[in-house]
């Protein structure tokens, strides 16, 4: 846990290669301090067919799933760091983005659960 879900354009993977995006986006959340080392999944969903508001601009989207107990702040922190971050190796992408959501420890089960 957390698990990062990067969607984005199809062309950004001509700019960066797939596992520099997720290496950078898993190393920008281990950064914050809020997992435990080795617990961060990221993935990444490239897509060839899209509509951004009747544009072709390119994209990229982070779903951040993580369990509940962090605050308001830890997640908007999240958030705003990795933004930054890809911010800074993707200036010429203009959507960049991302929203942090929570599991509910109640219903959450994983195979070593069961």
């Amino acid at each position: 846990m957390p698990h990062l879900i990067i969607d984005c354009s199809e062309n950004i993977l001509t700019l960066k290669s797939p596992e520099e995006i997720m290496q950078t986006v898993h190393d920008t959340a281990e950064g914050t301090g809020l997992f435990d080392k080795g617990d961060i999944k990221v993935r990444l969903n490239p897509y060839p067919y899209f509509n951004n508001g009747n544009t072709k601009d390119d994209f990229i989207h982070i779903f951040g799933n993580i369990m509940e107990g962090r605050t308001t702040e830890q997640k908007a922190d999240l958030s705003k760091k990795i933004i930054i971050k890809l911010k800074s190796i993707f200036a010429e992408v203009p959507i960049i983005s991302m929203n942090v959501r929570d599991f509910e420890k109640a219903t959450y089960c994983n195979k070593s659960e069961v």
